[in-house]
């Protein structure tokens, strides 16, 4: 027989915004979890709470507009390496996001699966980055029929290095959702913060071809 203790355990529950403040709570432990489950679960009530925005300080100053982007070499979900320098000569949206499969970060990726064509006949790649494996990245990319490339960056070193990185709950480093517009020098173009994944690729599609425009005049 199950004892009394064995069937109650500790959850984080995540209370709204207007107290900022997560507290525990008791509740029934279903004899069919196991504790895989229970793990999954906690690491899932913690990305949440990291998603609804207890965030932490930037561990980096972001490149200035105007400036050099930030080099890097980056696995893609094929594990096929890109560096930034194969990009010359292309404009390259570079969108930054925390977690694959998370629900903000499914919509801002099929946001720009959706406008795809669209980059293209604009001379633009779209290169997505997390802080997840290449592994997580192809199961991602898989499932919601991704067309662009995903680069995986489990050191977190390209990511701090655009002053994306954040520290999420004091326990869990992940990149922030910005943007960069990278123009076929290399330079950034455009810096988009802390977005709102709903609608952001028609945003950033737009203020492209607007930038293409200023570069004719």
């Amino acid at each position: 027989p199950v004892s009394e203790s064995a069937k109650t355990r500790s959850s984080l529950t995540v209370v709204g915004p207007q107290t900022s403040m997560a507290r525990w709570n008791r509740r029934p432990l279903a004899t069919w979890e196991s504790p895989m489950q229970i793990l999954r679960s906690t690491r899932l009530a913690l990305l949440f709470a990291a998603l609804l925005g207890f965030v932490g300080p930037a561990l980096a100053d972001a490149p200035a507009v105007g400036s050099a982007a930030p080099a890097f070499k980056l696995q893609d979900q094929a594990e096929k390496w890109h560096s930034l320098s194969d990009y010359k000569g292309k404009w390259v949206v570079l969108y930054f996001y925390p977690k694959d499969d998370t629900p903000g970060c499914t919509t801002q990726a099929c946001g720009f699966r959706d406008n795809v064509f669209a980059f293209d006949k604009e001379g633009a790649v779209i290169l997505g980055i997390s802080v997840d494996s290449a592994a997580d990245h192809k199961a991602f990319a898989e499932k919601h029929g991704l067309p662009f490339t995903l680069l995986a960056d489990p050191t977190k070193a390209v990511t701090k290095e655009y002053g994306v990185l954040k520290t999420y709950m004091g326990v869990m480093e992940m990149a922030r959702r910005d943007t960069y517009i990278i123009d076929p020098q290399g330079r950034v173009a455009k810096h988009y913060e802390s977005v709102d994944p709903d609608g952001h690729s028609k945003v950033v599609l737009q203020d492209l071809k607007d930038l293409k425009a200023a570069q004719k005049t």
